[in-house]
């Protein structure tokens, strides 16, 4: 017990939880195979030397990740958490749209920009349909949903005026719109990635021209068609 001013007793708070024993071990081989995967690249980094440099047995690194695949999966959920983090400041401190939307995908390039070197063959194998990796998939749901809720947050404290059906599917476009910028991003060897940053900053304006053009009353029936094509492949 500890005392507050009074002298009352005041219970000491809990601390956090501590990951468990497996949770560690799982953390230290993602840890490994980023380093060996930015060090080496990824083809030429084996199960066996991921699980030597993360000091575990190789059965032990199977037992958590099948295959190399399945460490790309950790990668991108990775990558969608620090993105979350990242992206907290800008949606906090902007309110009109452009800015929080330009800040959020800007936050995803400089979280990326350290794997740029081998993103390229992640998204290789995330763009066979068939794969788990698909960003698409089952399996990505979780990264997916919690990426589509980012812009969610994006739209939804901004000044962005829209009808209740685009408000809904917005999110969703938007998150689309990014998968372009990551495809565009993967194949920009410029430095720092500065063509895809320049991409963003033109796409940004335009994408909010178009979202406030669609309450005048002329346009808003092709938005109802779009709402509706959405909700058909959805479904």
């Amino acid at each position: 017990m500890t005392r507050d001013e009074t002298g009352t007793a005041a219970p000491v708070p809990n601390p956090a939880p501590r990951p468990g024993k497996a949770e560690l071990t799982r953390q230290s081989i993602v840890d490994a195979a980023m380093r060996l995967f930015l060090a080496g690249g990824y083809d030429r980094t084996t199960m066996r030397a991921i699980a030597d440099e993360a000091g575990v047995s190789l059965g032990n690194a199977y037992y958590y990740f099948g295959s190399k695949e399945h460490l790309l999966q950790a990668f991108y959920d990775r990558v969608q958490v620090e993105h979350a983090a990242a992206a907290e400041g800008v949606l906090v401190r902007e309110r009109e749209f452009p800015a929080r939307l330009q800040g959020l995908v800007e936050a995803w390039i400089d979280i990326a920009e350290p794997y740029h070197a081998f993103a390229g063959r992640f998204f290789r194998t995330a763009a066979e349909p068939s794969s788990p990796l698909s960003p698409f998939s089952a399996e990505s749901a979780g990264p997916r949903q919690a990426s589509t809720e980012l812009f969610r947050q994006a739209v939804e404290g901004s000044d962005l005026k829209l009808a209740a059906d685009l408000r809904r599917q917005l999110p969703e476009l938007l998150w689309l719109m990014h998968m372009g910028v990551v495809l565009f991003w993967v194949h920009d060897d410029s430095p720092g990635q500065q063509r895809t940053r320049a991409l963003v900053g033109r796409a940004v304006p335009l994408v909010d021209k178009l979202a406030r053009l669609t309450r005048l009353p002329v346009v808003r029936g092709v938005v109802k068609d779009v709402v509706d094509l959405v909700d058909a492949i959805r479904a």
